[in-house]
């Protein structure tokens, strides 16, 4: 890619070989557009057995549309027209236009109803190309001609039409639009990735604990066969809430000697560990809060319910946590932290909470959930495969932000 500077009409960033500017069009002189509706719901002949694509708002959640939530017969398909794979459609009313202005390419030939506007790219105008232009667009666009104070979020199309856009030749057009789409099936690729191994995961938890009062759980690892015992976790670790220091503002400091204050909003996205806060507090705040160590697992008890972490810091924690701390050693550390964030526990604390004003967990409720747990080397082998499969996850997710990432910033370079 060849990068230009100070240039009117033309982006910040070209593919070698196209110099010239970029031209203006009005959207409705490169293309043509369409609609649809919506056939009587009352009649079943419209709908039973159908196989022909009718998209509705709900269906534009990508942006490459290959499939719908309902089919509509021949029949049904009658009055409305089928409209060409490559043809874009956009969501025109919607309470999700409050967020985004959804707009995808037809992967097949599809009928809309109502409340989708179809639009066909001409002659030398190249639909991936048009569909990354709205994609890059979108909160502009949203803000431009976005309908406010009706009873359903709606935009007002027919301006859109009216819309002056700056467009590059065909073969800039295509090299731009098959660059996108490149970087759009990677993009889907690891999402595709991620979405298999927190189902592998979900499904590893599920069946790698006991439930149901039984002693053995689903899968194991060759060579264990002991019963797994059952307890009250409250006969087993030490729990305690967090605490705040009142006014906290009082507390903060900017010492870099002072202590790590570990709040709801320090549990990082990806991975287990808490290694770092973005406050300190005074040390004369410690009577008033919780002190936790490296090795103490921290529980969510408010926001990301019953989620838990393994504390990488020494610190204290906010009322927000519940610390959990196996000073006996009953636990792998990493197979306790798995197993606090299993279904099975998941499903007690929600139950435990349940009829509470907030959803909200106390020391007394997790402390009645029922744990099993078997011997301390079945425990590290759960751990450790639990914990590649985190790995994975992590990796992947990483690669979506980037991947992500990368997009974003090529499509505020690559547009004018």
């Amino acid at each position: 890619m060849a990068e230009q500077h100070g240039k009117a009409l033309v982006p910040q960033i070209r593919f070698a070989g196209f110099t010239d500017p970029w031209e203006q069009r009005k959207l409705g002189e490169i293309a043509t557009f369409g609609g649809g509706h919506t056939p009587s719901m009352s009649d079943s002949d419209n709908y039973e057995g159908g196989n022909v694509l009718w998209v509705t708002s709900q269906d534009v959640k990508s942006h490459y549309l290959d499939g719908t939530t309902t089919q509509i017969t021949e029949k049904g398909a009658k009055e409305l027209t089928l409209y060409p794979a490559g043809s874009l459609v956009m969501v025109t009313r919607s309470g999700i236009l409050r967020h985004t202005l959804p707009v995808a390419e037809l992967r097949k030939p599809s009928t809309v109803n109502q409340d989708i506007r179809v639009i066909l790219p001409q002659g030398k105008y190249y639909g991936q190309w048009l569909l990354q232009f709205f994609i890059s667009r979108n909160k502009e666009l949203l803000l431009e001609f976005g309908k406010t104070g009706t009873t359903v979020e709606s935009v007002d199309f027919s301006k859109m039409r009216d819309m002056v856009l700056l467009t590059p030749s065909l073969p800039e057009q295509q090299q731009i639009g098959h660059y996108f789409a490149r970087l759009d099936n990677l993009i889907t690729l690891h999402q595709r990735k991620y979405d298999k191994l927190c189902v592998l995961k979900k499904s590893m938890l599920d069946k790698m604990f006991p439930k149901g009062g039984s002693l053995y759980p689903e899968i194991r690892f060759a060579g264990f066969t002991d019963p797994w015992e059952q307890r009250k976790l409250s006969e087993l670790v030490e729990i305690e809430r967090g605490g705040s220091p009142r006014p906290i503002e009082r507390y903060i400091t900017d010492d870099p000697c002072g202590l790590n204050w570990v709040k709801i909003g320090d549990a990082p996205e990806l991975g287990r560990y808490i290694t770092q806060t973005a406050e300190k507090i005074k040390p004369e705040g410690l009577a008033k809060t919780r002190q936790v160590y490296p090795g103490d697992l921290v529980l969510s008890n408010s926001m990301s319910f019953g989620r838990p972490y393994i504390m990488a810091i020494k610190g204290c924690i906010h009322d927000g946590w519940l610390l959990i701390r196996d000073a006996q050693k009953h636990f792998d550390p990493i197979f306790l932290c798995h197993m606090l964030g299993a279904p099975q526990m998941l499903n007690q604390y929600r139950m435990f909470a349940a009829g509470s004003t907030v959803n909200n967990l106390n020391k007394e409720l997790v402390g009645k959930a029922i744990v099993s747990l078997p011997s301390k080397d079945e425990q590290r082998e759960i751990g450790i495969v639990l914990d590649r499969l985190d790995s994975l996850i992590t990796l992947h997710q990483r690669k979506l932000e980037l991947l992500r990432n990368i997009k974003k910033s090529m499509l505020d370079k690559m547009f004018v």
